[in-house]
């Protein structure tokens, strides 16, 4: 009698090792010991049996998992570039001079924008990609000033009036001395001088660019990136008689550090340039260096 029991208990284990074989789950196992066939062990013995076989089942699933871990791993490309990528950035510039073509200054950016960006030629020393740009804000900041007439003949009187946005807050002084046709003549002087500030929103676009990321095999990859686009403002800037309607572009530099192969944060300095290519009055122009920092995400 016990060794047609004993053969019974082997052949329940052969099949018990077939099923975890398969790919069956803990419950399976317990509930095919426990109702399956003609013979049922003893409950003491069936929770014995049970607990016995939790260790080699977790053993067995950390193997497999651990096997597929490495399989994958094995597979996943050694570059860190993505043939498709979408980003999220803010950009900020606190400040505009005379840098290269414009000549407007103290005025300050401010873009929230997504990009998109497709890889076009890939090898172990750069990743060269079409990059494009999407602005549904974009913040332009102008100083404005006022104007001071301090008069001193035919009577002595002082009154300040708003002026606009100026190209410079540095302050500015004329003498005037004018006669009228009924022969009155008016003296005094005028001092302009910034006073606030204004600001304009808008959107833009950078259909145009290109980025190139070196030592793609790096997750930490240095790159430099430009675009050429526009942008359309609800007032003119950067002064009253300039247009709505300007051209942009931009070259710069910066790091992107690679999270995973799917993710990435660049972090970027440029040179920003807006002007309206002479299409109105007047075309001060605008260069500033931007500060941009951008999620990106893709495959």
């Amino acid at each position: 009698m016990l060794l047609v029991w004993e053969r019974d208990v082997f052949v329940r284990f052969s099949r018990l090792y077939l099923i975890i074989a398969r790919g069956s789950s803990a419950f399976r196992v317990i509930h095919f010991l426990s109702t399956k066939g003609t013979f049922s062990l003893p409950n003491q013995e069936r929770a014995r049996v049970s607990r016995s076989l939790r260790f080699p089942f977790l053993i067995f699933l950390l193997t497999a998992g651990s096997a597929y871990a490495v399989a994958q791993a094995g597979t996943e490309s050694p570059f860190y570039s993505r043939v498709n990528t979408f980003g999220v950035f803010g950009a900020y510039s606190p400040d505009s001079s005379a840098i290269l073509l414009g000549v407007a200054e103290n005025r300050k950016l401010v873009d929230i924008g997504v990009s998109y960006g497709r890889r076009l030629f890939l090898n172990h020393a750069v990743n060269w990609q079409y990059n494009g740009e999407l602005l549904p804000v974009a913040l332009e900041s102008d100083p404005v000033a006022e104007l001071t007439v301090n008069q001193t003949s035919p009577t002595v009187t002082t009154y300040t009036t708003p002026y606009g946005p100026v190209v410079t807050c540095a302050p500015q002084t004329a003498q005037y001395n004018i006669t009228l046709s009924d022969g009155v003549t008016y003296t005094g002087s005028e001092v302009l001088f910034c006073s606030g500030r204004r600001w304009v929103i808008g959107e833009g676009m950078s259909p145009v660019g290109f980025q190139w990321n070196f030592v793609p095999r790096h997750p930490l990859q240095p790159f430099f990136i430009g675009h050429g686009g526009y942008m359309y403002s609800t007032k003119p800037i950067p002064i009253t008689d300039s247009g709505a309607f300007n051209f942009t572009f931009d070259l710069g530099a910066g790091l992107e550090f690679f999270q995973s192969h799917k993710r990435s944060i660049r972090a970027e300095f440029r040179y920003h340039h807006i002007s309206n290519h002479n299409t109105a009055d007047e075309n001060p122009g605008v260069d500033n260096l931007l500060y941009q920092v951008t999620y990106a995400f893709g495959r």
